[in-house]
C-alpha cells in the first residue's frame, strides 16, 4: 500500500538510466523485492516465459562488459539481472505468436517492473539490451531455450539520475 502522501507514480517519472555505480552491495532482502516485482509481470495466458539470472560474481559481470559491446557500467553495479526469454513456453498455448511476440512482450513487462521497482528502493539502473547474444548465452552457460533479451545493472548510483527529455505529448498522442 503507497502511504497516503506520496504519488504512486514517482518511481516511473523518476525512472532514469544509471551508468555510475558504487560498490556497496545489494541486501538480499531488497534483492528479494526487486525478484519479485519480475515475477508480478503480466504475461499472455499467464505463461511466465521468463528466466531471471542474478549475476553477482565480479568475473562474470567483467565478461558481460566485453558482451555488451564495452558498457563498462554493468561490472561497476554489484548486481547485474540477465532477463531471458523462453519462446517455447508462450508458443506451447500461442503458437508462432507466442514465440514472435507474447516472449518479447512477457520479458520486457518483467523488465520494466524491476526498473520501476529500483527506482522505488533507491537504486540504480539501465535497462541494456546492446550485446552479443551468442556470447552472453556462452558465459552464462545457457540452455538453448534461453534467449537474453535484457540486462540490467542495479547498485546504488554514483552519479545524479536525471529522466531523460521525453517526445511531446502531440507527437506521440491521438484521440479518435
Amino acid at each position: 500500500m503507497t502511504p497516503a502522501n506520496r504519488d504512486p507514480l514517482e518511481p516511473i517519472l523518476a525512472r532514469a538510466s544509471c551508468r555510475a555505480y558504487r560498490s556497496d552491495p545489494l541486501p538480499d532482502g531488497d534483492l528479494d523485492r526487486l525478484i519479485e516485482a519480475m515475477l508480478r509481470a503480466p504475461s499472455a495466458g499467464n505463461r511466465q516465459p521468463w528466466h531471471f539470472l542474478i549475476v553477482r560474481s565480479q568475473e562474470l559481470r567483467d565478461q558481460l562488459v566485453e558482451a555488451a559491446l564495452g558498457q563498462d557500467f554493468l561490472a561497476q553495479a554489484p548486481v547485474v539481472v540477465v532477463i531471458c526469454a523462453d519462446a517455447e513456453q508462450s508458443a506451447a498455448r500461442y503458437g508462432e505468436r507466442g514465440r514472435s511476440l507474447y516472449v518479447l512482450q512477457d520479458t520486457a513487462a518483467a523488465t520494466e517492473n524491476l526498473l520501476i521497482a529500483a527506482t522505488a528502493l533507491g537504486y540504480g539502473s539501465c535497462w541494456v539490451g546492446a550485446f552479443d547474444e551468442d556470447r552472453v548465452c556462452a558465459i552464462l552457460d545457457l540452455p538453448g531455450r534461453l534467449r537474453p533479451v535484457a540486462m540490467v545493472p542495479i547498485g546504488r548510483p554514483a552519479e545524479r539520475l536525471e529522466p531523460s527529455e521525453r517526445r511531446p505529448r502531440r507527437d506521440v498522442i491521438e484521440t479518435r
